[in-house]
């Protein structure tokens, strides 16, 4: 079944594609908490318009992967964050269905996941969570999106994007989040802003683009 192609409201609307990978939450056993926590925190975090298009799915690789196709490819996703799944269990596997559907792998946020994660367990080191692009190109026209695997729990989904600030609010350890807008600008897609008073996006100064004058 083709699903229908988002569409924007305006040139820099955010398409958002989030998905929660849970044999037992799929299945209505419990409530799953990965597509609320997802959508709290970007509620809270971004500045500029969004949307969303989520899909809760069991721990099946083929699933994953055609759900991921599906959100980029189909939907037109400039980003989507998954959660569940990343694990040693041999149920656990998001990071080989996002990387059987990648063009790019992008190291570094599997590497900062990680780095926020020992911050507060060493079994952090058990995390396989990976980021990766994926371009395609349908009827002559490309398309890119960040995929990035995240946590399964509310609290360590908004640690991970969000970093841990010290005392005085200054970042203590930088968030996964805050290299994304440049990531996607970078990628052509839309430019996006976000609350300083939760993450800051980091852009070069030449890729800050001028606040409209009042």
């Amino acid at each position: 079944m083709t699903v229908a192609r988002a569409r924007r409201r305006n040139a820099d609307d955010l398409i958002v594609g989030l998905v929660s990978v849970s044999d037992r939450a799929s299945r209505g056993v419990y409530e799953d908490k990965g597509l609320p926590g997802l959508r709290d925190w970007l509620t809270r975090a971004l500045a500029s318009t969004w949307q969303a298009h989520e899909r809760l799915i069991a721990d099946e690789q083929a699933e994953i992967e055609h759900t991921l196709i599906e959100l980029v490819d189909e939907v037109g996703c400039d980003l989507v964050l998954t959660t569940g799944g990343t694990g040693p269990a041999r149920r656990d596997v998001t990071p080989e269905a996002t990387l059987a559907v990648a063009t790019r792998p992008m190291p570094g946020f599997g590497e900062q996941m990680r780095r926020i994660s020992l911050e507060f367990v060493p079994t952090a080191i058990l995390s396989r969570q990976v980021g990766v692009l994926r371009e395609v190109t349908t009827g002559g026209v490309s398309h890119a999106a960040l995929i990035l695997n995240l946590p399964g729990q509310p609290k360590a989904i908004a640690e991970t994007l969000e970093g841990l600030k010290a005392e005085d609010g200054s970042p203590r350890v930088h968030g996964i989040f805050a290299a994304v807008p440049y990531c996607i600008d970078l990628i052509d897609g839309p430019y996006i802003e976000t609350h300083d008073a939760v993450t800051r996006a980091f852009r070069p100064k030449a890729a800050i683009r001028p606040k409209p004058r009042s």
